[in-house]
């Protein structure tokens, strides 16, 4: 079964509950060379390579026909997201799972409310405590 690597919103189960559900969790891990910013003109939440940093991920296995759904609400069907293969770090061990990431360039302030969606998504995923602080602390525009 594929394997889906969510670091922004969809780390929320309920989120992608709804999105998704036939869906379950798998693990959590860490995407380790990669940092989690922000993008194109409405700053959305995208990664990109980075040697010295690491984005915390949940993983969901991920039927078909979920895959389809997902590909709609991330936009990737109209070319916001595009679809990546990378390896991700769990105790379990190394396994490789797919990502959205943003098809525009890096740049840009997330809005304030957007940023604590994001937070708020990655606690209620278990993040660890310094990882979401740090989302949290992390510059933005306010309404």
């Amino acid at each position: 079964m594929p394997v889906y690597a969510a670091y922004g919103s969809n780390l929320d189960p309920g989120q992608m509950a709804l999105r998704a559900p036939h869906s379950p969790v798998r693990s959590a891990g860490w995407l380790q060379g990669w940092r989690l910013t922000f993008g194109g003109p409405e700053a959305l939440a995208t990664i990109v390579e980075d040697p010295d940093e690491h984005v915390f991920v949940v993983l969901y296995d991920v039927p078909e026909f979920d895959e389809d759904s997902l590909d709609q609400w991330e936009g990737a069907a109209r070319g916001v997201y595009h679809k990546v293969r990378l390896r991700v770090q769990t105790l379990e061990g190394e396994l490789v799972a797919w990502f959205y990431v943003l098809d525009a360039y890096e740049g840009g302030l997330p809005p304030a409310r957007y940023l604590g969606f994001l937070a708020d998504a990655a606690e209620k995923a278990g993040a660890p405590d310094d990882y979401v602080k740090e989302l949290r602390g992390r510059p933005c525009t306010s309404l």
